[in-house]
C-alpha cells in the first residue's frame, strides 16, 4: 500500500480557490515556473496563509524550486492541515502512514485521513476504504464502510475507488450493499463518518 499512497501524493494538484496575493504564485507553479512560485508563495506561507503553506509543502515534497526535503514538506503541510486544509491533512496522513520524515504511526495517519475524508476529500476517503476492506493499520474489517467510502470517493472523481467498489460489491450481500448506499446518501461533508456498520463486519 506504500506505493499507492506515494502515487496519490504525486497526483495531488492544487484544489480550492486561490486567495488574494496567492494567485500569481499558484499560476507560476502550474506553469512550472517554480522559481517565481517560490518567491511569491514562501512569504505568504510564513505569514500563515493556508493555501501557500500547502503549496510550499508540495514544492518541498516534489523538489520543485527547492531541494527535496521531506521534513520541510511535513512542516508546511502540517501547518496547513492544522488550519483545516483537506489536501494537506491527506498528505500528513500519508507521510505518517509510510513513516516518511516522521516515525511511522498508523493511528496518527488514520486520524489525519479521517479529518480530510470528513471534508469530502476523495483520496482520503479512498484510503480509509482500503483500510476497512483489508483490515489494515489496526482498522476493523468492514465491507459496508469500505463500499460507502468508495462510493463517496467515486462521486468525488476517484477512479480507483470506482474499481474497488465494483470489486467488493461481488463479495457483498444485497443487504450490505443497501446499507452502504443508505449510509452514503445520509452522509454530508463536514459531519463525522460512521465508524462501524450494522452488517459489514467480518472476513470476506
Amino acid at each position: 500500500m506504500k506505493k499507492l499512497f506515494v502515487a496519490m501524493i504525486v497526483a495531488l494538484g492544487l484544489h480550492g480557490s486561490a486567495l488574494a496575493g496567492f494567485t500569481e504564485g499558484a499560476n507560476a507553479y502550474n506553469a512550472r515556473d517554480y522559481t517565481r512560485a517560490l518567491k511569491e508563495v514562501a512569504p505568504l506561507a510564513r505569514a500563515g496563509h493556508m493555501e501557500a503553506q500547502h503549496l510550499l509543502g508540495l514544492m518541498y515534497y516534489m523538489g520543485r524550486g527547492v531541494a527535496r526535503d521531506y521534513k520541510q514538506a511535513m512542516l508546511w503541510h502540517r501547518k496547513a492541515a492544522a488550519q483545516g486544509k483537506a489536501d494537506a491533512q491527506y498528505v500528513v496522513g500519508a507521510m505518517y502512514y509510510t513513516g516518511n520524515a516522521v516515525p511511522l504511526d498508523h493511528k496518527e495517519a488514520i486520524a489525519w485521513f479521517r479529518k480530510a475524508a470528513e471534508q469530502g476529500h476523495a483520496e482520503a476517503q479512498h484510503a480509509l476504504g482500503l483500510m476497512y476492506r483489508y483490515h489494515a493499520a489496526g482498522m476493523p474489517q468492514d465491507k459496508v464502510l469500505a463500499y460507502m467510502l468508495w462510493n463517496l470517493a467515486a462521486a468525488g472523481g476517484n477512479a480507483n475507488a470506482t474499481e474497488q467498489r465494483a470489486a467488493i460489491a461481488k463479495r457483498m450481500t444485497q443487504e450490505q450493499i443497501d446499507e452502504a448506499q443508505a449510509l452514503s446518501r445520509a452522509w454530508r461533508p463536514g459531519t463525522p463518518l460512521p465508524r462501524q456498520s450494522r452488517s459489514g463486519g467480518g472476513a470476506g
